[in-house]
């Protein structure tokens, strides 16, 4: 059989990586895939270069003589290529949009990639929201952001590869004086006959306010009209002071003077985070953002969803099946 044209690094990197673990598993938490699509990745590599690269039984892995004598050959062509797209990363810093300032799990995510690449640049931009970072992403102007990946819609789906990082329990930001003000948790049930803010008329947040809706939707909660287009916290927080509207947020939702933010329950609403970036890209210092965000998701427990919570079925398909917690 002629060797092939053309081959996929990406294929190459699954037959590395399984080469080095000796075990499909391992590798595949490795690589962030699942592992029916690395073994997928390996049987494509073994067709188009017309041998078998692996012995596989049911209790180990071993390399074939094929896979031998072809193994340091991929694997200096994994060096050329990360050589070469480091070389092309120090020419320019990596563009994370972290939506809104104090959003703690964009921010952590983003530190802990700093601390991992001290040798690259993560500059943070502030986009608002995931609708509008998402043009920006294809468009070329950012690198990666993070949000609600199922509220965009397929065609801009199609052009991005998302990563599931957290379901973020969801809150209401209250002020002082709101008869709910008091209580350490606020049960769904109770903001029936509540008109809520949720973004409503911001083209930049319309993922945000669609899973507004479907929480809405049944349990006589109103979404609150458009409000004026803030720009800046100053802008925000004089805005929402002017309504005195509840606000739909989400737990550790940077503080309002004169509000109070309380947990939501029965059920714990969800409000489901990936990271997000252009389909294709490469950088050196983005697999240092996706590592981070797998470490902090197994660290912390991000991607368990309490029993008692509430999502979207169509975003439970997105972020994939996750255990439940039993917190």
């Amino acid at each position: 059989m002629p060797a092939p044209a053309h081959v996929d690094p990406r294929l190459l990197r699954a037959f590395v990586t399984v080469a080095e673990e000796l075990h499909f598993t391992r590798a595949a938490a490795r690589l962030y895939v699942a592992q029916q699509a690395l073994s997928r990745d390996v049987r494509r590599l073994e067709r188009e270069l017309g041998c078998e690269l692996f012995v596989r039984s049911t209790r180990r892995v071993t390399l074939t003589a094929d896979g031998e004598r072809l193994l340091p050959y991929a694997s200096a062509a994994l060096r050329a290529q990360d050589d070469l797209l480091a070389a092309a990363g120090q020419s320019r810093p990596l563009l994370v949009d972290l939506n809104s300032p104090g959003l703690e799990t964009h921010r952590e995510v983003l530190h802990r990639a700093r601390e991992r690449a001290p040798g690259h640049e993560l500059m943070a931009r502030y986009e608002s929201g995931l609708t509008w970072a998402a043009g920006e992403l294809l468009a070329g102007r950012l690198d990666a952001t993070f949000g609600r990946f199922a509220g965009l819609a397929p065609a801009v789906r199609a052009g991005l590869d998302q990563q599931p990082v957290r379901y973020e329990p969801m809150a209401v930001v209250l002020p002082v004086n709101h008869p709910l003000a008091g209580l350490p948790e606020v049960p769904l049930a109770a903001l029936a006959g509540e008109t809520v803010y949720a973004g409503a008329g911001n083209a930049r947040t319309e993922e945000w306010t669609d899973l507004a809706r479907r929480l809405f939707d049944g349990r006589g909660i109103t979404l609150a009209p458009p409000a004026p287009l803030a720009v800046g916290e100053e802008e925000f927080q004089r805005v929402m002071a002017r309504t005195r509207n509840p606000i739909l947020a989400v737990v550790g939702f940077p503080p309002l003077p004169g509000t109070v933010s309380r947990p939501l329950v029965e059920p714990v609403p969800l409000s489901p985070v990936s990271l997000v970036w252009r389909k294709g890209m490469t950088h050196p210092a983005l697999a240092e953002l996706r590592r981070s965000a797998a470490e902090l998701a197994a660290e912390r427990g991000w991607l368990e969803r309490p029993v008692d919570s509430w999502l979207p079925g169509s975003d439970a398909d997105v972020m994939g099946a996750h255990p439940m917690s039993r917190c």
